[in-house]
């Protein structure tokens, strides 16, 4: 099922998205969306007597975390390699993670703004997990108990600010620095996620990172138990997973898409401030 944030031009509601996906991850000519009565992370699965077009709506950011995003660094052996001589460091021998505030968020279609702070930010193409209730101290076996879903994120990071302040608060912390979307997709398993997704980049159509979540060097339930070991996470906190090789700059004026197997795509434009 795919759960959408959505408006009209009136107050955002949930729906699910109908439809199948191409070879692209675009949904249906045809595809239709069936608003839900509340969040359904809270209020459970309620369609309400409206259903509009898919191209008629604006889709908004699937969720809004209610309290943070969670980002894995380091995830993808590739990607440390070519971050060696930029940020240093071999990979971590445990999930390395920090946070990005919820005033980050934008969803499909959203500008991300290109802060007068930086001369270098780059786009992250990654598989974001939706949490669905409040934990704490959950074991890896037990994982899926606590995933409500997952969507696609961008890891916007303001790279030279990032070397420059020694960590990386400031530098992925901007407003707009994180999309997420363009749906969230609650039948995928953690089975399907460790043998492998896709994950692609395109910056102004121009194939940039090519990844699999297969090679993930700790996989989603090692995370999350990793993570609630220090923090408890409540419904709607959104964990990034990390990103693989092929990762680099944009400019105020061009397009990045991130996509990913099963998920669809996400697209966004860069703007300046």
């Amino acid at each position: 099922m795919r759960i959408a944030r959505f408006t009209t031009g009136d107050e955002p509601l949930f729906g699910i998205v109908t439809g199948d996906l191409d070879e692209y991850g675009q949904p249906d000519p045809d595809a239709q969306v069936v608003a839900l009565a509340g969040d359904p992370i809270y209020a459970g699965i309620n369609p309400i007597d409206q259903t509009h077009r898919l191209e008629d709506v604006r889709l908004l950011a699937p969720v809004i975390p209610r309290s943070k995003v969670v980002a894995i660094g380091k995830n993808y052996a590739d990607h440390v390699a070519e971050m060696k001589g930029v940020t240093g460091g071999d990979a971590p021998i445990e999930p390395m993670f920090f946070l990005k505030p919820n005033t980050s968020v934008i969803g499909p279609r959203d500008a991300i703004v290109y802060p007068p702070q930086s001369e270098n930010v780059h786009f992250e193409g990654e598989l974001a997990v939706v949490i669905g209730r409040i934990c704490k101290d959950v074991p890896a076996e037990r994982a899926a108990e606590v995933i409500y879903g997952w969507t696609i994120a961008n890891d916007v990071s303001a790279r030279d600010l990032q070397v420059a302040d020694k960590q990386w608060s400031r530098a992925k912390g901007f407003d707009t620095f994180c999309p997420l979307g363009p749906w969230i997709e609650t039948e995928l398993t953690l089975e399907e996620v460790k043998r492998g997704l896709r994950l692609q980049t395109f910056l102004e159509g121009d194939l940039q990172q090519d990844g699999n979540t297969r090679d993930l060097l700790f996989d989603v339930p090692a995370i999350i138990a990793h993570v609630t070991a220090a923090m408890t996470l409540l419904p709607g906190d959104v964990i990034l997973t990390g990103t693989p090789a092929g990762v680099g700059p944009m400019q105020p004026g061009q397009e990045v898409e991130v996509s990913i197997e099963r998920l669809g795509a996400l697209t966004n434009t860069v703007v300046k401030k």
